[in-house]
């Protein structure tokens, strides 16, 4: 081969502020977010004829991971048929067996007996196979700041938001059973910890933090009044919608590289309760939805 305690919170038995990049009206990133929200609205990606190989590929991943769900919306955006296989968080072996180590997303084309990884190198694979549709249909990445510099100034604010409620809604695959919950937990930072702090290094001298304290964290996270975190994320879309070039792509061109790593990230605040859309990213984040056949979390949200 080519190479609550449902929750999953309760201490076991055993042993912020994020940087806000509003910019002036003369800086560059206003000027690029004038020039998107001022063209006119582009056609939206012709979808080609379904896909479907004798032998299907496999697609195996997490469900709330954003490198997975990269992956996900290319092949979505392609019409290929494939199946999902949803890895248990904690699931060690499988993914060790495939590539020599827990990682996600991996591809698998049995007919050619040929796995790979690596998201964006995936997605280079698939995109040039003529097995899977007309080559080079996903536009390269445009190389935006903006939206960098926007994704970078929500990180920490996303991360106190997301983690607790991805291992509390009980629904997601990767989280099914205590033990899922409890490797995400183990080794997921809530912010203001950094890793090291919170995974250790294996030495005596750094061993990380005691479960109990980590779960501890994560229940009051979860617990704790959301509404000013909200208020802060909703004034960040306004901003981003701002850089959105229109309702079926970010940036102009065409479905690039700059939809598939923005939605991806993206997907995962629709587990949050309450957030306030701007209409122009709501309705962009329900088209790709449609377009790649990748569901967002709305109806779970917490």
């Amino acid at each position: 081969m080519m190479v609550s305690n449902a929750a999953g919170f309760a201490p076991s038995s055993s042993s912020s502020s994020s940087i806000n990049v509003r910019s002036s009206p003369s800086s560059p990133m206003s000027k690029v977010a004038l020039s998107m929200s001022t063209v006119s609205e582009a056609k939206p990606f012709a979808k080609g004829p379904r896909i479907i190989l004798n032998q299907l590929p496999v697609l195996y991943v997490y469900d709330h991971c954003p490198f997975c769900v990269r992956v996900r919306l290319a092949l979505g955006a392609k019409n290929i048929k494939h199946l999902i296989h949803f890895f248990a968080n904690d699931d060690i072996a499988t993914p060790t067996n495939l590539v020599g180590k827990k990682i996600a997303p991996i591809f698998e084309l049995p007919e050619d007996n040929f796995v790979m990884g690596e998201s964006l190198d995936i997605i280079a694979k698939i995109d040039t196979d003529e097995r899977f549709g007309t080559p080079n249909q996903i536009l390269p990445a445009s190389g935006r700041k903006d939206i960098k510099a926007w994704q970078k100034s929500v990180q920490v604010l996303l991360r106190t938001l997301q983690r607790p409620r991805y291992v509390a809604t009980g629904l997601l695959p990767e989280f099914q059973q205590l033990d899922g919950r409890h490797a995400f937990i183990k080794n997921h930072q809530l912010p203001p910890y950094e890793k090291p702090e919170w995974k250790g290094d294996g030495t005596d001298e750094n061993p990380g933090m005691e479960m109990d304290a980590k779960l501890k964290l994560y229940a009051e996270a979860m617990a704790a009044d959301p509404a000013p975190l909200i208020e802060d994320l909703n004034a960040r879309l306004v901003e981003l919608d701002d850089m959105l070039y229109g309702e079926h792509y970010c940036s102009e061109g065409g479905f690039s590289l700059d939809d598939v790593d923005l939605w991806a990230r993206l997907r995962s605040i629709t587990i949050i309760q309450g957030v306030a859309w701007p209409t122009k990213l709501r309705t962009y984040m329900d088209n790709l939805s449609e377009l790649c056949d990748v569901p967002l979390y709305d109806e779970m949200a917490l």
